[in-house]
């Protein structure tokens, strides 16, 4: 029998491993935090799925409207017969096989269900983008496939853990357009990068900062004026697409909390005070449906730690440098506007965490191979 060509077969087992290291991750997002909507463990009045779609939310939640508007889009222009039919199963009056796969009220709700389903299924599809997306990056960057495939896999399966305090529907869109656009930035005309970020902007308004760390790899590209002019370009039409979410939802309420200086203030000594008494509740958190120990977590961001000492002299110059920029912006922000504990506000610094991860990979793929010579067939 005549086999397949190599890179074929290569190519389908990535996208295979990539569907279910993306399948397991969002399967513990989901199951952790859900949509934040009524009905749930997780439910959270003030931002849960109905409002937010209705466009009804808290600020700066309501800003998140690429996924709500993309399900907006569908269930308007899907007929009333056609919705019905997709509710309740015509055999036996009872519901469909999709309305039971989703253990949500609103999943089952007639006003509801459409939307979410369309954002179950959309956030799911970016978790396995993100994977292919990350993917590529690495490989862009100079990294061997085994190695870019392995630490995607990995980043992807850490996603639920980063999602301490709480997770939503737009993390795994967020993590997806910055992996492609990273990608992008070393291997694309920059051009390309402006309706892609546009979009990013539209998911969540915090894309314009990250707009700053794509200079170091647009860079390797363009000459420095060049790779300025672009950066500024980019950023103006993300800054564009904010100032227009901006209007159109100025009249939504702010958290109660507000965000005065004598807020971020409170804040401060709130994040002093939650790592005061960090391990006075063991088990805060459940992770892939296993209680997450307060003594396992603190080891697993120490490997973190441990692995970026590691691979940071690994890593290329333009990565370090954004790193360097990312963490600039990220650490302040997490200490003066986010909430104490919650991870996922420093996902600015995912895609560097995916490159150490590749670089330490690939050092030690290196290694094995000069110890152990590769069996000949």
């Amino acid at each position: 029998m005549r086999d397949w060509p190599p890179k074929l077969y290569y190519r389908i087992c990535c996208l295979a491993l990539f569907f279910i290291a993306a399948s397991a991750s969002f399967h513990g997002y989901f199951v952790k935090w859900h949509f934040r909507e009524a009905g749930t463990s997780e439910y959270m009045a003030s931002n849960t799925f109905d409002v937010t779609v209705s466009g009804t939310a808290q600020k700066p939640v309501v800003y998140r409207q690429l996924l709500p508007a993309i399900a907006n889009w569908v269930d308007s222009r899907v007929p009333e017969r056609i919705k019905t039919r997709l509710l309740i199963s015509p055999v036996n009056a009872g519901p469909t096989f999709l309305s039971r796969l989703i253990d949500s009220p609103l999943a089952h709700d007639r006003t509801w269900f459409l939307r979410y389903w369309v954002v179950y299924a959309l956030v799911f599809c970016f978790a396995w983008f993100a994977v292919y997306a990350l993917f590529q990056a690495g490989k862009a960057l100079g990294y061997p496939p085994p190695a870019a495939a392995l630490g995607a896999i990995a980043l992807i399966l850490l996603i639920p853990y980063f999602l301490t305090i709480g997770g939503y529907y737009y993390d795994f869109p967020e993590l997806a357009f910055f992996a492609f656009t990273v990608w992008m930035a070393t291997k694309c005309d920059w051009w390309w990068i402006i309706p892609v970020a546009a979009l990013a902007t539209w998911n969540k308004e915090t894309f314009p900062l990250f707009v700053l760390m794509l200079y170091p790899f647009l860079r390797t590209r363009n000459a420095r004026l060049r790779a300025a002019i672009a950066t500024a370009t980019i950023g103006a039409v993300s800054f564009a697409v904010y100032g227009l979410l901006l209007m159109r939802f100025r009249n939504n309420p702010l958290p109660a909390s507000g965000d005065t200086i004598k807020g971020h203030l409170v804040l401060l000594m709130e994040h002093v005070n939650y790592f005061v008494h960090f391990f006075s509740d063991p088990f805060r958190d459940k992770t892939y449906g296993v209680p997450e120990n307060r003594v396992f977590f603190s080891f697993l961001i120490g490997l973190i730690v441990w692995t970026a000492w590691r691979g940071w002299r690994l890593l290329p110059r333009a990565a370090q440098r954004h790193a360097q920029i990312a963490a600039a912006i990220n650490f302040p922000l997490y200490f003066l506007v986010c909430t104490p504990g919650e991870l996922r506000d420093f996902s600015f610094l995912y895609v560097t965490l995916f490159l150490l991860i590749v670089a330490n990979l690939t050092a030690w793929m290196e290694r094995k191979s000069q110890i152990t010579p590769v069996p000949s067939v």
